[in-house]
């Protein structure tokens, strides 16, 4: 199967240019609207698929972000990777604003956003303990490496709920005590949904500020994080024009991304709920069929 990239656009990154047979498309989910229509076309010979994750004109707050629908919208139009470019405060001096930072690992800290497809009448569990899809993190580098931005290989992503920002305590504990290396609101429940609807997932944070942490830069400022988002478009959208040449078309994926369901299905065929099964089509079908 070919490989289809979905990009899903995080604050300062809201369109995408250069793409051949470009449209918006609708797609309508049993999980409601997703955050906007998908801006699709042909990249460098590779078909993708861009979601604004906040809208056009930034209307979703982290909290209120359609995640359900905005990943089975992704299956539905054949996306076989989902790279999520997102802005993050950093918890390390040397992962400065204007960097990007390629994580490999999240903390979960948000509640009362659903986080999964499954549940009563169907319940799955699948492994979480290596949540980025390596081959195409290291796509991901390359890209970002080519087109001029400063990467780091590596880090802990920890999503908070927000909206506000961090206090001083909760920033010098994720830092200090937690080994976070980098903070956000939205790649949870993101990478977890990614991961249920077997599709590859990797994070490109795009570092705009030292949160509340750092003695010499105090709390957040939100005119500096929009000045450094504005400078950071630029390096993302030269980054997602790069990875056609360094995503490769490897099939089935060597981390099992794509096989993420294949023993998670807990609950017996007899007792499974036909409505929960008809809203896993997408998702799940393969393994459900």
């Amino acid at each position: 199967m070919a490989r289809k990239l979905g990009i899903l656009g995080g604050s300062g990154l809201y369109e995408i240019e250069g793409l051949e047979d470009a449209a918006w498309q609708e797609v309508e989910t049993p999980w409601g609207k997703p955050s906007d229509a998908f801006f699709t076309g042909r990249l460098g010979g590779l078909d993708l698929v861009f979601l604004p994750r906040h809208g056009r004109g930034h209307v979703h707050a982290p909290s209120d972000v359609p995640y359900r629908a905005n990943i089975d919208a992704m299956k539905r139009l054949g996306v076989t990777d989902i790279l999520s470019i997102s802005a993050c405060g950093s918890f390390r001096e040397g992962m400065a604003p204007g960097h990007f930072v390629a994580v490999d690992q999240f903390i979960d800290r948000t509640v009362g956003r659903p986080s999964s497809f499954f549940g009563s009448g169907c319940v799955a569990h699948v492994s979480m303990a290596h949540p980025v899809c390596d081959r195409l993190r290291s796509a991901a580098i390359a890209a970002a490496s080519a087109a001029g931005a400063t990467v780091h290989d590596g880090g802990t992503y920890l999503a908070m709920e927000g909206p506000q920002f961090s206090s001083l305590a909760e920033s010098r504990m994720y830092r200090e005590s937690w080994g976070a290396d980098i903070i956000g609101m939205t790649n949870m429940p993101e990478a977890k949904l990614a991961r249920e609807a077997e599709i590859c997932f990797a994070t490109l944070g795009m570092v705009t500020d030292y949160d509340s942490w750092h003695p010499d830069h105090g709390s957040v400022d939100i005119r500096d994080i929009l000045a450094t988002l504005a400078a950071n478009a630029g390096h993302a959208r030269a980054t997602v024009a790069a990875m056609p040449e360094h995503l490769g078309h490897e099939t089935p994926c060597p981390c099992g991304c794509d096989r993420a369901l294949e023993h998670a299905i807990m609950t017996a065929p007899g007792a499974r709920d036909p409505q929960r099964l008809a809203r896993l089509d997408a998702v799940a079908g393969r393994v459900l069929s």
